[in-house]
């Protein structure tokens, strides 16, 4: 199945919680925004959001620095 990962194309296997996509992808749930289908998701609902062929996902970082 296909996905928009930020812009760009990206396989999965089936169908996954956007908490299960942060991990496949390294990345710190903490740490992100992440949008799904152009709506912005709060933290708590990361686990019960299903990301599946066809979605767009943008995760946008923050980085701290000074």
């Amino acid at each position: 199945m296909l996905i928009t990962l930020n812009g760009e194309r990206f396989e999965l296997d089936a169908p996954l919680s956007v908490t299960a996509l942060l991990a496949k992808l390294d990345i710190d749930p903490r740490r992100v925004a992440v949008e799904h289908n152009l709506a912005i998701l709060r933290r708590h609902r990361f686990e019960e959001v299903i990301v599946g062929d066809g979605d767009r996902v943008e995760i946008v970082n923050f980085v701290g620095g000074g």
